[in-house]
């Protein structure tokens, strides 16, 4: 993929009423899913993957908000490792999928110091190789290892592949604190398109929730659709109605679970015939291959349920926040009050402002 222009038109500029990915009305009973934001891109000419990533649906909301803060590209984490000294806080947000080896190590170097990372974004997937002096970025993804040569020599923990791949060995959560194969799709096609819209908390009395209000078991960011399309989890189990990461999960030390929705890597239905499905079980198939060697329908039941996480973690002298869904964004576009009160009680925090 090059990194040079032109952009597909939608990824720069959108007109106010383009929809995005999670649906704005529930499916009513006994009805096939539809993808609207697909729609409107086929009848407008525009790239059927505007809503999914860009300036327009994301980074521009988040940018308006912080937009007196300084900025950098994540080339430039790759580039320059020693970029975020004398900053007291990076913030990443959107559909923030595609990540270097060295972006990683620039961030999990600049937290253990005693920097801070907040994540507002989801789908914490793919490792990525700059190439080119960075003007283009490879990775072969579900193709990775059949055909990227990192597989046939070389480094092979820097195959393009999952995070999460065996051969690889660096989970997501090992940095962020969350997985996107334990997440990945709701409020959309066939996965959970009935499901909550926001975030169901778990842990109202912690420090990001101050002055908002809200309560155990309420949703927040519900009336502005934050939580999807593509979220970030953790496996876990519930003791005395709270949350906690499971032992094998992968989750740093420290990690405290806020609020987890529901998701799902497979559209299924019990009894609807959905014959247009766009999503399918591809997603859960490969995942299952690259975790369990095998995409077996046994294996596949294993990941097929996910979940989307709200989690907080110490690292070294630093910390890190993450609510692992690329909607974040859509709180600040709507200008949701609780949502705004989070993210400013995490930037305060953060800034040595609290």
């Amino acid at each position: 993929v090059s990194t040079q222009r032109p952009w597909c038109r939608g990824f720069v500029v959108l007109p106010k009423d383009a929809p995005r990915v999670p649906l704005e009305v529930a499916v009513q009973p006994k009805t096939v899913p539809r993808y609207p934001h697909m729609e409107w891109a086929f009848a407008t000419g525009h790239s059927k993957k505007y809503a999914s990533s860009g300036w327009a649906s994301y980074d521009s909301h988040f940018f308006r908000f912080a937009e007196r803060a300084d900025l950098a590209s994540q080339h430039d984490l790759h580039f320059s490792p020693d970029i975020l000294d004398g900053y007291d806080c990076v913030v990443f947000v959107g559909h923030d999928e595609y990540w270097t080896w060295e972006m990683r190590d620039a961030v999990d170097a600049y937290v253990e110091r005693g920097g801070h990372a907040a994540r507002f974004a989801g789908n914490f997937m793919w490792q990525t190789r700059l190439e080119d002096e960075g003007r283009r970025q490879v990775c072969y993804k579900y193709r990775a290892r059949a055909e990227d040569p990192a597989y046939r020599g070389g480094d092979i923990r820097r195959a393009t592949n999952s995070w999460e791949a065996p051969e690889i060995g660096r989970p997501g959560a090992a940095t962020f604190g969350l997985n996107a194969t334990r997440g990945v799709y709701a409020g959309w096609g066939g996965c959970a398109p009935r499901g909550v819209r926001g975030f169901p908390v778990y842990r109202p009395e912690h420090w990001a929730f101050a002055g908002t209000g809200i309560y155990y078991g309420d949703l927040l960011g519900a009336d502005s659709h934050v939580y999807g399309y593509e979220v970030d989890g953790l496996d876990f189990e519930i003791r005395g109605g709270l949350p906690y990461p499971t032992s094998d999960s992968g989750a740093p030390d420290g990690l405290q679970v806020l609020a987890v929705g529901m998701a799902a890597q497979v559209e299924e239905s019990a009894d609807i015939p959905f014959e247009d499905q766009f999503l399918g079980d591809e997603d859960g198939r490969f995942t299952a291959e690259t975790l369990f060697g095998e995409a077996s329908d046994a294996n596949l039941d294993k990941v097929k349920r996910g979940n989307g996480m709200i989690v907080n973690f110490p690292r070294g002298k630093g910390e890190v926040f993450h609510a692992g869904s690329c909607e974040w964004v859509a709180g600040l576009l709507r200008q949701d009050a609780m949502v705004e009160r989070v993210t400013r009680n995490v930037l305060d925090r953060y800034l040595g402002k609290s």
